[in-house]
């Protein structure tokens, strides 16, 4: 078996026009493969540099395959298996700043570098006032690019039309905005001069980002057989679904310059990316956190099956599309089609997503997630919206570890919170005592009406009739 490298397999040289800093799971199988789709389908033209950002990394072993790797897409598109390998060439090459600064500052002296990408976790963008401009690197990513922008702004002598366009992929709802506003405040500290932060804020774009693929990464339990297929040792191999989507805040005339959506990619340029985090948050991540104990009291202990379910699978639709769905301000036929992208995600035949890795700290999740969504519903209806509100009496119904053999993973007072209103017996008192504790909410939700009545009913139907017929009932 061959080992991957640019003198076993094809690799074209192009243009270094984008600095990456991540050289993880979830960019190569997002961002570079999609450069890689746009360089085959648009002409793109251009390969991305690699920046380790922190001082222990895997830019080594990109280097050893020449940047070489595959990425397995798995999951559904419009009903069908999807179950691909695709060889990514997008990177060119690897840089550790913390082994070699002089040439990461050197990426800014490059006339056609344009786009900067970042996934450096969401503890990643941050302003950490110990970092000093002539660190070689700053510690923080913030620092790290305010240096190398400063760089590229003396290299080029402030030219307007050197500045450069950043992308931020980590999981923070408005990362550009608060990844500019630490640019700023080190702009500040380090008294790098009005005119720069004049040709920042002129001439660069941070603009935020949605990013959504699971990325589950290196698939142990399926190197052998992959590598049986491509005929290579490629230790690099990401896995990851079939579905992406990208969001990005920013003007149409950064999407000609960056046509990520004219290659056929699911990228989405928009004037305001909150619509798509709410989006994301209540047709994604709600209808998850109630899927999950419904599913879990009804026998059922993998989300793929819970969609399959003859009455689960219809709770789960009834939630998305006749509760969550209504309380977005996107269009209707926008709304139907995401929702049925995630219903695919769902029943992604290859992952075996189980439900209580899900059922996690439920209770914040449900604040989070389901809440807004049940009072939105309760405003623009006129009534309360039964199949969200059932998913909240089954995660009380999972708490009662005693009855049904449970396990509740949350925090401790919580646990016992549930423990000692379960140990009184009354259904009433249990959603009273619930529904009342502010450290969960952050008030008491005993003031919205009609609330506290329907998880009492809903509690006692799940006790004496069980799971399933309490979901037949609001069918």
């Amino acid at each position: 078996m061959r080992e991957l490298n640019k003198e076993t397999a094809p690799k074209v040289s192009r243009p270094e026009r984008v600095i990456q800093f991540g050289e993880g799971n979830f960019l190569r199988a997002f961002a570079d493969w999609m450069i890689g789709e746009m360089n085959a389908k648009v002409g793109f033209n251009g390969s991305v540099v690699v920046v380790q950002p922190i001082e222990q990394g895997m830019i080594e072993a990109l280097n050893r395959q020449d940047c070489l790797y595959h990425v397995n897409l798995q999951g559904l598109e419009k009903g069908e298996k999807v179950d691909s390998l695709t060889m990514v060439d997008a990177i060119s090459r690897a840089i550790n700043p913390y082994t070699d600064f002089e040439a990461f500052l050197r990426l800014a002296e490059q006339p056609e570098m344009r786009f900067v990408i970042s996934n450096t976790t969401e503890a990643g963008i941050v302003f950490d006032p110990s970092c000093k401009a002539d660190d070689a690197p700053a510690s923080s990513y913030p620092g790290k690019l305010t240096q190398l922008l400063h760089h590229r702004f003396k290299a080029f002598g402030g030219d307007p039309a050197k500045g450069l366009i950043v992308f931020p992929c980590e999981l923070i709802f408005l990362n550009g905005h608060r990844l500019k506003d630490t640019i700023y405040q080190y702009i500040d500290l380090w008294e790098l001069g009005e005119d720069f932060k004049a040709w920042f804020t002129e001439s660069c774009g941070v603009y935020a980002t949605l990013v959504d693929r699971i990325v589950p990464g290196f698939p142990q339990k399926d190197i052998d057989s992959i590598r049986e297929k491509l005929q290579y040792n490629d230790n690099l191999v990401v896995q990851a679904e079939a579905f992406h989507l990208w969001v990005i805040e920013a003007p149409r005339r950064v999407a000609e310059e960056f046509p990520a959506d004219k290659a056929g990619l699911n990228v989405l340029f928009v004037p305001d990316e909150e619509p798509y985090h709410e989006r994301k948050v209540t047709l994604l991540n709600a209808p998850h956190t109630v899927l999950s104990p419904v599913a879990w009291l009804s026998g059922i202990t993998i989300v793929r099956d819970a969609c399959r379910h003859e009455v689960i699978g219809k709770y789960i639709r009834k939630v998305m599309f006749e509760e969550l769905a209504l309380t977005l301000d996107l269009p209707a036929e926008e709304l139907t089609e995401y929702g049925n992208d995630v219903l695919e995600r769902f029943n992604n035949p290859f992952v075996d997503h189980s439900v209580t890795s899900i059922m996690l700290n439920s209770f914040p999740k449900f604040r989070t997630r389901d809440l807004p969504g049940l009072k939105a519903y309760l405003k623009r209806n006129g009534t309360l919206p039964r199949g969200i509100v059932l998913g909240l009496a089954a995660i009380i119904t999972y708490y009662n570890a005693a009855e049904v053999h449970s396990e509740p993973n949350d925090a401790a007072e919580i646990v016992a919170l549930l423990r000692a209103l379960w140990a009184e017996g009354s259904a009433q008192k249990v959603a009273e005592g619930v529904l009342s504790a502010e450290f969960i909410w952050g008030e008491n939700l005993n003031g919205i009406d009609g609330l506290t009545d329907l998880t009492a009913r809903f509690l006692e139907i799940i006790r004496e009739k069980g799971m399933l017929r309490a979901v037949e009932e609001i069918l």
